[in-house]
């Protein structure tokens, strides 16, 4: 898509009667109380950049655009239907078309989802970070005002210690004798790298299933990083990349994605090719078949649990998850009929502050809503907390001075650990 729809984006700017539901469950809204950091304010911009769709927008449609977390949950609350995902992915490529950023911005903007979405870059930029926290304030210094924020931000985000290749990055799924199903696991580029433990824990519990698992090594990103940036001509390229290789990997069940931010764009691949029917009829082929682990899991039989009842878990639903996809009992049911005592958190709506890029990029508000986040979740009582994204996970559990500690993992690893597998490290165990 190289120009802005307008007759689309016109049909979803009427569908909203502005009657301002979605304001009780903005994130940004509720830390701002401005209007315009609201859908329904950001709505009456996008409005104001179709008058003149070849001008370039205001600055301050791009200031109010761009503190937009896409957490969806407006969607979600919506009593007209009103098309948020669609309407706010068209103004950000609008604005990456036609809005001259600060040289800076453009940088960072550009070098994020070309270090991001590479595995063997990421990794061993991660390793050069490392050594480059200790001289936080130094490098700071020599960056322009603007940027230092961004990288105190990504400084936080680096793990004391890099895991080892996980067997899922290895392409070493675990025989299985007798399939009874056979998927793709979408790696995806930022969890293997930091959290290589969760895609090795979905190995496991599938072969438990008894499920043949497939990992194509020419796929990779998303698309996502590129997505919620504007540039959605990169997004379709990893798109295509990805579609390519797993029409190629035969007939499976199913395309499995354990983080729910993959997912949710997975699910729409066909938006990013308007221009191309053809492409967007594969791309609508490989959607049907994507599924959130959790929905995959629910369609088989439950495994007996080898642990004692009752351990308390604080469920985190990622945003992508119960907003972008719409999957909102079936990870909490596996969880209890797992054994797990499965606590909610007030708020359970409101975004963590992750996604995606957004605490780089929002550092400030970002970091207000983990933590009122993390307030939530350590209210519960529990100090486990699962989740389904990536990102979520080391936005709860990363960087946090003070506070109960909360042990931040996948739900597929408690369901792994539950049906035989290892213990999540670094949790609180019940023989502890």
């Amino acid at each position: 898509m190289t120009m802005i729809d307008v007759p689309a984006q016109s049909a979803r700017i009427r569908k909203c009667v502005h009657c301002g539901f979605c304001t009780a469950t903005c994130p940004t809204y509720l830390l701002t109380g401005d209007e315009l950091d609201s859908p329904r304010g950001r709505i009456w911009l996008m409005k104001d950049m179709l008058a003149n769709p070849s001008a370039p927008p205001s600055p301050r449609a791009v200031h109010h655009v761009d503190r937009c977390l896409s957490c969806l949950s407006c969607t979600t609350t919506c009593p007209s239907g009103v098309d948020y995902m669609h309407m706010v992915d068209a103004a950000r490529a609008h604005i990456e078309q036609k809005h001259r950023r600060p040289w800076p911005q453009r940088l960072l903007r550009s070098a994020l989802p070309a270090l991001l979405t590479r595995r063997v870059l990421f990794r061993a930029l991660l390793r050069a970070g490392q050594g480059l926290r200790p001289l936080a304030n130094a490098a700071a210094a020599l960056l322009p005002a603007a940027l230092r924020p961004q990288l105190q931000a990504m400084l936080a985000m680096i793990p004391p210690r890099l895991p080892a290749l996980g067997l899922a990055e290895q392409r070493r799924p675990l025989p299985v004798a007798r399939p009874l199903g056979r998927v793709i696991l979408h790696l995806g580029c930022v969890q293997p790298v930091l959290r290589p433990a969760i895609d090795d824990a979905a190995l496991r519990l599938l072969a438990r299933h008894g499920v043949e698992v497939v990992i194509t090594r020419q796929s990779a990103c998303c698309g996502a990083l590129d997505h919620h940036l504007g540039r959605e001509a990169a997004a379709a390229a990893h798109a295509s990349a990805n579609i390519a290789a797993w029409e190629a990997a035969g007939p499976v069940d199913a395309i499995l994605i354990t983080a729910s931010g993959c997912g949710t764009v997975i699910k729409d691949y066909a938006a990013l090719f308007g221009d191309d029917p053809a492409m967007a009829a594969r791309a609508a082929a490989i959607a049907a078949k994507a599924r959130d682990i959790s929905e995959y899991l629910a369609l088989l039989p439950p495994l007996p649990s080898t642990l004692a009842p009752g351990l308390p878990v604080a469920w985190h639903s990622a945003c992508s998850l119960q907003h972008g996809q719409q999957v909102k009992a079936t990870p909490r049911q596996l969880l209890i009929d797992a054994g797990f005592d499965v606590r909610d958190p007030a708020e359970a709506h409101i975004c963590c502050g992750s996604a995606g890029s957004y605490a780089i990029l929002q550092p400030d508000l970002s970091a207000a809503l983990k933590a009122r986040k993390r307030a939530a979740l350590a209210a519960t009582g529990a100090q486990i907390v699962a989740s389904s994204n990536i990102g979520c996970i080391g936005q709860i559990g990363g960087g946090q001075i003070g506070g109960p500690e909360l042990h931040t993992i996948h739900m597929v690893e408690l369901l792994d650990w539950a049906s035989g597998g290892p213990p999540p490290p670094g949790i609180p165990t019940p023989n502890c």
